[in-house]
């Protein structure tokens, strides 16, 4: 769920040569005659994009099911949650801010095309960091539609497999909507800092996920918000890898083959999807 913001002129220019030919990293689990892939993604890519290759046709071929983190994700029922959660006419982020802040909370707006902040002001702060890390990924050519995620289901649902999910809509926006206040405005502070430097970062982090490179996903990603964020990373990460370790090992106690798509931060770093897996017993291993 976090990704770094980016609102430079240049970022699709930067994203559309750095993903081609992608190869990112697939995973695998196996007990008796149980099979499982994991596979990190990514959720918004430019529409060109080309990112598979065989050994992913393959798994996807022979599983019988995907899991992804959400499949409810319908516009009117995202709309009606943001509405729900994320909205408060009675406490204006602007009261919540410095005038430093604010100020520069206006810049990012601008920056990202949503406006001067006025919208912005009735959002809660978590709703707020959301807004400014996706509204800019979008401007640069950047689409949901488009986001491997998307692409999977499309795909498994074509070959008429069933899709379901590890999480709801409405777990997923509450995991930031239920966070304290202060981790709210630390998360969204967080996002002003790195205005000026986003673009640079999530090139970084892209060109990680392409070539599968774990190691620098960690460190771009879960490394900073573990250090910056603490109860944040443990809410958004390490929680949800220890639900999802269950489920899936649920699924390997059972005949059959299973994909498994998630956010690339998921199975990166100490705290991955696969530690949690390790935990538990099983063995994960890097498929070739």
């Amino acid at each position: 769920m976090r990704a770094r913001r980016g609102c430079l002129a240049g970022l699709a220019l930067l994203l559309l040569a750095g993903l081609a030919h992608a190869q990112p990293a697939l995973w695998v689990a196996r007990r008796a005659d149980a099979t499982v892939y994991l596979f990190g993604t990514v959720h918004l890519l430019p529409h060109d994009t080309s990112w598979r290759d065989p050994s992913l046709d393959r798994a996807l071929a022979a599983s019988q099911a995907l899991y992804v983190e959400i499949v409810d994700d319908d516009p009117l029922i995202m709309s009606a949650l943001v509405l729900r959660y994320g909205i408060d006419t009675a406490h204006p982020l602007s009261t919540r801010l410095t005038p430093a802040e604010w100020d520069r909370l206006q810049h990012a707006a601008r920056l990202a095309s949503i406006d001067d902040g006025r919208r912005l002001n009735l959002m809660k702060p978590w709703l707020a960091a959301l807004t400014l890390t996706v509204a800019p990924l979008t401007k640069a050519g950047l689409d949901p539609a488009a986001g491997v995620d998307r692409q999977l289901r499309e795909a498994m649902s074509r070959a008429g497999k069933p899709v379901r999910a590890l999480e709801t809509a409405e777990q997923q926006i509450r995991f930031l909507a239920d966070l304290p206040m202060s981790l709210q405005l630390g998360l969204l502070r967080s996002m002003l800092r790195e205005t000026d430097r986003a673009g640079e970062e999530l090139g970084k982090l892209i060109d990680a996920w392409k070539t599968g490179d774990v190691a620098a996903i960690a460190r771009l990603e879960n490394d900073t918000l573990a250090r910056e964020e603490p109860a944040l990373y443990r809410r958004l990460l390490v929680e949800r890898n220890a639900a999802w370790a269950q489920r899936i090992q649920s699924l390997l106690a059972q005949p059959g083959t299973y994909f498994i798509a998630v956010g690339a931060a998921h199975l990166a770093g100490p705290d991955s999807l696969q530690a949690r897996l390790a935990a538990l017993g099983v063995t994960v291993t890097r498929a070739p």
